[in-house]
């Protein structure tokens, strides 16, 4: 993918676009700790993804007949939320078996839904932009969306200058990789840690390896946090993580059910399991961070919120 990385001046972009259209959530300070959380489950369609799909919904207002994607979750809710408020029709493909809500609500909110086996998305997303004539707008990897998800440590910097450490959930990587790029260019001494399960942790093997891999579905698909399952990180966001992101943590299947229960418990947050990633980290991995001030991004409350 021949496409340079974003800039912290496209994150400024995004967040002119998408003011007044998202939510500028609040960091929330937890108690007995210096821990912040920021909670994107707050946002209109419940994560951060409405933040990407606005920016890049409103970059092509105008030269577009229409947009298309595929998704079984988030992001398909977050594109029909943001065309249906720009006045563009939206299509989603979906995988035939989707959970009927998510169906129902990304029809709600007034896209058209196409059912495909799940291998055939990509395929069958491309298919429908060339045969009505509109725009993809994929999940993650594309600078318009990394863009969006940007603002979200734009506004972390801006609310908590001295941050030391931000932790921030990966799956596709596009939050990781807007965060990461807004936060170093802003704040250059704090620390940017990815958070992953342990059964999806392919950016910490990339990482490791200094190369993007892919981990099998089957492995992948037996982590509780549905929200990166299946997202393997881009080509895109790849480049930006290998050059802003400074480590990965991952994290084990149990402590991402106690980090929900402990956001809903202690400070009446909704996460959905890839949400609670970063929180999990912050909580029971403190001694794998570097001290300071931390912000735990919450990504997500959408139960069963995926890509």
């Amino acid at each position: 993918m021949n496409v340079r990385p974003i800039t912290l001046d496209d994150v400024r972009g995004a967040a002119r676009r998408i003011h007044g259209r998202v939510v500028r959530t609040p960091l929330l300070r937890t108690v007995g700790c210096p821990l912040w959380i920021k909670p994107e489950s707050l946002q209109p369609t419940g994560a951060f993804k409405l933040r990407g799909a606005t920016n890049a919904v409103l970059r092509l207002a105008g030269s577009t007949r229409g947009v298309v994607t595929h998704s079984s979750g988030n992001h398909g809710q977050a594109l029909a939320y943001a065309s249906r408020e720009a006045g563009l029709p939206a299509t989603v493909v979906m995988p035939v078996g989707a959970v009927p809500a998510k169906v129902e609500a990304t029809r709600a909110l007034g896209a058209a839904v196409h059912f495909v086996p799940y291998e055939q998305r990509a395929l069958a997303t491309e298919a429908l932009a060339a045969e009505h004539g509109l725009t993809i707008v994929p999940p993650y990897d594309h600078p318009h969306v990394i863009a969006g998800q940007g603002t979200v440590g734009l506004e972390i910097v801006e609310d908590l200058p001295d941050v030391d450490v931000v932790l921030v959930p990966i799956g596709g990587g596009g939050l990781a990789a807007g965060v990461a790029t807004a936060v170093k260019a802003l704040r250059p001494a704090a620390t940017v840690i990815g958070v992953e399960p342990e059964l999806a942790a392919d950016a910490a093997e990339s990482l490791r390896r200094g190369e993007r891999v892919a981990w099998d579905p089957a492995t992948t698909a037996q982590t509780a946090a549905d929200g990166v399952r299946h997202a393997t990180v881009g080509e895109l966001t790849w480049e930006h993580l290998r050059l802003h992101l400074d480590a990965v943590v991952t994290v084990t299947e149990e402590e991402i059910v106690l980090a929900t229960e402990f956001l809903a418990a202690r400070y009446r947050l909704v996460a959905e399991p890839s949400g609670a990633l970063s929180t999990a980290a912050a909580v029971w991995h403190g001694d794998e961070l570097p001290a300071g001030r931390t912000v735990a991004v919450l990504s997500g409350g959408n139960a069963g919120g995926t890509e």
